[in-house]
């Protein structure tokens, strides 16, 4: 059986996960091709190789081409189109991380969102705090409008089957801290170019490394605070945390968000079982990069990959 175990010592993010699955030998022109079948616009990928604390490790950016093209025209504010945001901050990140925040779609929100570290999708929150992004130009869809996405893009049935099962995590665990019904759930970051191309992304490159099992280490979730537009919320934040339970956590006193609510659902959707590595023979191994750097350890997230 072929699996691939998360050492996740940094924390897991969507788009360290996919960058750390393509260093492992998953075919990223594969993958771009499968994610042309969804109703996304123009959007690039743009993948470089980054050292991390002595590292080399491979960082993914996702690049919505329309945005750009606005923000060139400067009808927009200063935005980083090359990030994932999260309408939560963690005023340090240490990973690119997605914050979706699920609502009420009777809900909109006007974000402000930072460059982060894989520690967070933003840390989630990881933001850089360097730019201003105003994040009212996102796409904002609701858990259903994803779900039928995926459902008619005619990818396999496990690239399916595994991609919903990430945003139905995301969802349940959104409508119960927010009081909705999950079909009225309504995704803000989560809904996101860049976040729907990180996890069916993970499905693809789980596919076409043929991994049949995910195995992890304990998840790290860093320390600290995140400023929401509810207000000032603990790491992990509600919605990650309750995507968290029953799966061993890792302690650590870096004051920062380092598993986001991305990585929580991928780890919540898909991973058989959480421990030290198993006994399995690696063929291949992957670095996927967070955007800063954490200060004693590689901001990188390791996936092993092989036989049991």
């Amino acid at each position: 059986m072929r699996i691939a175990y998360l050492d996740c010592f940094s924390g897991i993010s969507g788009d360290m996960l996919l960058a750390a699955l393509v260093d492992a030998g998953a075919n990223r022109e594969t993958i771009e091709r499968e994610l042309r079948k969804l109703p996304l616009g123009n959007f690039r990928m743009e993948w470089k190789t980054v050292v991390k604390k002595g590292v080399s490790s491979l960082k993914l950016d996702v690049i919505d081409e329309e945005l750009e093209k606005l923000k060139a025209l400067k009808t927009l504010p200063v935005l980083n189109v090359g990030h994932h945001h999260d309408h939560c901050h963690d005023h340090d990140h240490d990973h690119d991380h997605h914050h979706h925040h699920g609502h009420d779609h009777s809900h909109d929100h006007g974000h402000h969102h930072h460059e982060h570290d894989h520690s967070h999708d933003h840390g989630h929150h990881h933001h850089e705090h360097d730019h201003s992004h105003d994040h009212g130009h996102h796409h904002h869809r609701r858990y259903k409008e994803i779900s039928a996405m995926i459902d008619e893009a005619d990818f396999s049935p496990r690239v399916t089957a595994r991609a919903q099962a990430i945003f139905e995590k995301i969802a349940i665990a959104e409508a119960k801290i927010h009081n909705v019904p999950v079909d009225t759930v309504h995704f803000h970051e989560v809904g996101a170019l860049d976040s729907i191309v990180d996890v069916v992304g993970i499905a693809l490159a789980l596919e076409d490394l043929d991994i049949d099992q995910l195995y992890s280490g304990p998840v790290p979730t860093g320390n600290g605070y995140v400023r929401c537009d509810h207000g000032l919320y603990p790491v992990p934040a509600p919605a990650t945390m309750e995507m968290l339970k029953g799966i061993p956590l890792r302690q650590t006193d870096i004051q920062k968000e380092l598993t986001t609510p991305t990585g929580a659902g991928v780890a919540a959707a898909l991973v058989k079982q959480f421990g030290p590595l198993p006994a399995m023979t690696v063929d291949a191994i992957g670095y996927g990069a967070g955007t800063r750097d954490l200060p004693d350890q590689p901001n990188v997230l390791r996936v092993l990959v092989g036989t049991m």
